[in-house]
C-alpha cells in the first residue's frame, strides 16, 4: 500500500469508484465507523490506479468491474481515529459486473481481509440521511462533472498542526 507515516500525520493513495446503476450508487463502510465512502481502497506500489480499482473490489467483493473515465483528483484532509489524514484520491466511474444479483440487493456483505464490510446500494436521495466522506459526495454525485475536476477537501474536523 502506498501510505506513510510522518509525525503530523499519515498520506495515503487512495482509489475509488463511482458506481451509479439506477440512480442508486455504491457506498460501503466498515461496521465500526459511523460513515460510509465509495468502495476502493490504497494502490500498491507500481499499481495503475485502474488496476487497483479492478483489485480492490474483486478482493472486497468477488466482481469484476469495468473501470471508466477518471472523474475527480481529491486532496482530502481528515482527522480518522485521532490521526491526521492527507489523503490523494483518484475517483473512477465504474461499472459493477453484469449480473442481475449484484444490482438487486440493496445490501450484501463483502470483506476486507479478516474484517467485514458493509456494502449498499444507495438512492441519491438517500445519501442526504447517510454520512459520506468525504462530504462534498453528497451534493456531487447527483450531477457528475463531463470532465475531470480536482477537489481540496478540508474536513471540520481537521486542522493543520
Amino acid at each position: 500500500m502506498i501510505t506513510f507515516q510522518t509525525e503530523v500525520g499519515r498520506f495515503t493513495y487512495r482509489v475509488a469508484g463511482i458506481a451509479i446503476q439506477d440512480g442508486r450508487v455504491l457506498i460501503h463502510k466498515d461496521p465500526d465507523d459511523d460513515f460510509w465512502v465509495l468502495p476502493g481502497g490504497r494502490a500498491e506500489m507500481m499499481e495503475q490506479a485502474h488496476e487497483t480499482l479492478r483489485r480492490e473490489m474483486f478482493e472486497e467483493t468477488g466482481f469484476e468491474v469495468s473501470v471508466g473515465r477518471l472523474v475527480w483528483i481529491v486532496e482530502n484532509f481528515f482527522v480518522y481515529q485521532g490521526t491526521h489524514f492527507h489523503e490523494l484520491g483518484l475517483y473512477f466511474e465504474m461499472s459493477v459486473g453484469s449480473s442481475a444479483s449484484v444490482h438487486e440487493a440493496s445490501s450484501f456483505l463483502g470483506k476486507e481481509g479478516e474484517k467485514s464490510l458493509q456494502f449498499r446500494w444507495a438512492t441519491l436521495h438517500d445519501l442526504r440521511n447517510l454520512r459520506v466522506q468525504p462530504a462534498f459526495l453528497m451534493d456531487r454525485l447527483a450531477g457528475l462533472p463531463a470532465t475531470t475536476e480536482r477537489v481540496v477537501h478540508v474536513d471540520p474536523s481537521f486542522s493543520r498542526h
